[in-house]
């Protein structure tokens, strides 16, 4: 299959897409990371293309899941929060390559509304969507936050051992290679494509201890710039902490090694659920027929900052890995150009050999791939969810990183000299330029305040259908989304 040097234009193939979730960047073997082992991503990553500046659309699960289905941005669909569950109101590209006659199925975990709304698969097996179909209601009080606490239950959990995260994400890549093996033994007339759902590294950090062999836990440096230490928080940050502060519930340095551990250790055992599913590829003769996209649908911040979770624009949290490889893709290559998740729907579509869709944001990957690195191309992502007081916007473009906080100051990071964004420089004069040159990026966009606060009157309406502010705090599940059929994870 020879792909056209200035496209990377193929006949049409399979597509199969494997997404973790709240996988950093840089959790990866082949990127470098000292505790991290991933044999069958890095070997992924070597007969295709690493993007090395991917982002999610949003740093939260539901939000960013919506717009990978859509090719569309959060503040164009309105999925903004985790009690907004994708269900199909705005179509994507399952719904583009149904109507073309071409089979469109899920395996694992999906986080969208419920397994009946049509989503834009033609069949999913053993789904796991929102907790009763409504996600967090709880999240969506915003406007304003509450002043009392909320307690974090992210760590409730932590420690070698089998959850039943682990139990299903084992089952969904078994499920996934039988998948595989029918298509082989009857072999579709037309391209198919297969999305499979894993939750690891997700929380809660409870790993199979073997995969934890070879991480010195009590020797793993403890995260950088942590307020204890002298490093200031942004206010925006400092007020989202206040609302739920994961850190102070984690509490000692022994358990803060030890969740970073079980953190890296879940992205091993993620590894190894992978490789299942590729050994099949290659096993039954599929692969040279099928481009293989990995990402994950937003990164972790890992404790630095004294933060946990997601939510953040930092680095951790908003940039993901993405792997793609098979026809069309360029092997052995790293491509630094600024992509997103919302690339990956013109992405499938072309692979597939179907028009994309008018109003996708993205752009494919394939074409990306073969042209040489565009540091002018706008990296972008948004947050509008659980603990946010306001909105808040990220752009990256060359070597700048520009935080917009809606009502607050904004945060600028070189990425050249300071890749651990430790150095706010936007108060800088000498920089002034620079941070009037990304809010003006910004407002071409879209109007920031507006867009706050129309997430904020979609977020009341959907507080007043669930019984009024205090009721809605009191509803949704207080940690992850459950595995089907049972109601914790």
């Amino acid at each position: 299959m020879t792909k056209a040097a200035s496209t990377g234009q193929v006949r049409p193939c399979n597509v199969l897409v494997l997404l973790s979730d709240e996988q950093d960047a840089l959790a990866l073997g082949g990127a470098g990371h000292p505790w991290v082992h991933t044999p069958h991503l890095d070997a992924l990553a070597a007969r295709g293309t690493r993007f090395t500046r991917a982002l999610t659309p949003s740093p939260i699960c539901v939000p960013a899941r919506a717009s990978l289905a859509t090719g569309r941005w959060v503040h164009q669909i309105g999925y903004w929060d985790n009690a907004m569950g994708y269900d199909g109101r705005v179509p994507g590209w399952g719904h583009a390559l149904m109507a073309a006659g071409h089979r469109v199925e899920s395996i694992g975990k999906l986080h969208y509304a419920n397994a009946q709304a049509p989503t834009g698969f033609s069949r999913q097996h053993e789904p796991l969507h929102l907790a009763g179909g409504i996600g967090q209601v709880w999240g969506s009080v915003r406007d304003p936050l509450p002043d009392a606490p909320r307690p974090s239950r992210i760590f409730d959990e932590l420690g070698p051992g089998e959850s039943r995260y682990n139990r299903y994400d084992q089952a969904s890549a078994e499920r996934a290679a039988q998948w595989l093996a029918e298509r082989a033994a009857q072999p579709d007339p037309r391209p198919w494509a297969l999305f499979v759902g894993f939750v690891a590294p997700h929380f809660p950090l409870v790993v199979p201890p073997r995969h934890l062999a070879g991480i010195p836990i009590d020797a793993l440096p403890l995260p950088r710039l942590h307020p204890r230490e002298g490093t200031p928080r942004h206010p925006w940050v400092q007020r989202f902490v206040d609302f739920t502060d994961d850190d102070a519930a984690l509490g000692t340095d022994a358990r803060r090694r030890l969740a970073l551990a079980c953190y890296y250790g879940l992205v091993n055992f993620l590894d190894e659920r992978v490789g299942v599913v590729l050994d099949a590829l290659h096993r039954l003769g599929l692969a040279g027929d099928t481009l293989v996209i990995f990402s994950s649908d937003h990164g972790d911040n890992q404790g630095v900052r004294g933060l946990w979770n997601k939510s953040m624009l930092y680095r951790e949290s908003t940039a993901v890995p993405l792997l793609v490889a098979g026809p069309g893709m360029p092997e052995g290559h790293a491509c630094g150009t600024q992509v997103n998740l919302v690339d990956l729907a013109p992405t499938i579509t072309q692979a597939i050999g179907v028009p994309p869709a008018a109003g996708w944001a993205g752009r494919a990957l394939q074409a990306v791939a073969a042209e040489a690195d565009d540091p002018a191309r706008i990296g972008f992502s948004e947050y509008h969810a659980v603990g946010s007081p306001t909105a808040a916007y990220l752009l990256r473009q060359g070597p700048w990183s520009y935080h917009h906080y809606v009502g607050y100051r904004p945060e600028l990071f070189d990425q050249r000299s300071d890749p651990g964004q430790a150095r706010n420089l936007a108060g800088d004069a000498v920089h002034a330029a620079v941070v009037a040159h990304f809010e003006a990026l910004l407002r071409e966009r879209l109007d920031p305040e507006a867009t706050d606060r129309r997430a904020k009157a979609d977020q009341k309406a959907l507080v007043a259908r669930f019984g009024g502010r205090d009721q809605a705090l009191r509803t949704g599940p207080v940690g992850a989304s459950p595995v089907p059929g049972h109601t914790r994870p």
